[in-house]
């Protein structure tokens, strides 16, 4: 029997490590043409002040970042406008993964409308407690009060509103 040398352990895949692959960059490039370079250091930065982030399986950050990028929204917690979000997922054998998924803040959707050309009016707001006059929970319509001056801050926030006219006429809050 030949002692055969060990061969030594596959490196195990990082984020950092994923995102300069060619293939990788290729197709960054492909969805972003010059704005790649900065949305993948956005990516970087993203998953560098977050520790869970960090933890994620590289190939979930990357999937989330491609939506992102498909949909031409940055990626900076400051800018509301999409995150990637580390989820513990259980997996078959009992143990858990920490996975990235991309998820849409509600600036992201106010954006996506307002390209598409289709609408006249959109806007969204906090709701105070005590702004609710009335809810038809069948219709779904929904009277507010709002509270003016400097009290309303006071008020804890109960919920979130938004209203959108087409330019067809068509509305809904």
């Amino acid at each position: 029997m030949t002692n055969t040398p060990a061969l030594p352990a596959k490196p195990e895949l990082t984020i950092k490590g994923l995102f300069s692959q060619e293939t990788v960059k290729k197709k960054f490039q492909e969805l972003l043409g010059t704005k790649m370079q900065g949305f993948v250091t956005s990516v970087l930065q993203c998953v560098a002040s977050n520790d869970l982030l960090a933890k994620a399986d590289p190939h979930s950050v990357y999937h989330a970042a491609a939506v992102a990028a498909t949909l031409d929204l940055p990626l900076n917690n400051s800018l509301g406008m999409a995150y990637i979000v580390p989820y513990n997922v259980r997996q078959p054998d009992g143990n858990k993964k920490t996975m990235a998924q991309f998820q849409m803040g509600y600036k992201a959707f106010i954006q996506l409308a307002q390209r598409s050309g289709q609408f006249k009016t959109i806007n969204a707001t906090e709701v105070r407690e005590g702004e609710i006059k009335h809810h038809d929970r069948l219709s779904v319509e929904i009277t507010f009060e709002w509270i003016q001056g400097p009290d309303r801050s006071k008020s804890p926030v109960v919920g979130f509103v938004a209203f959108f006219k087409l330019l067809n006429g068509f509305e809904k809050s």
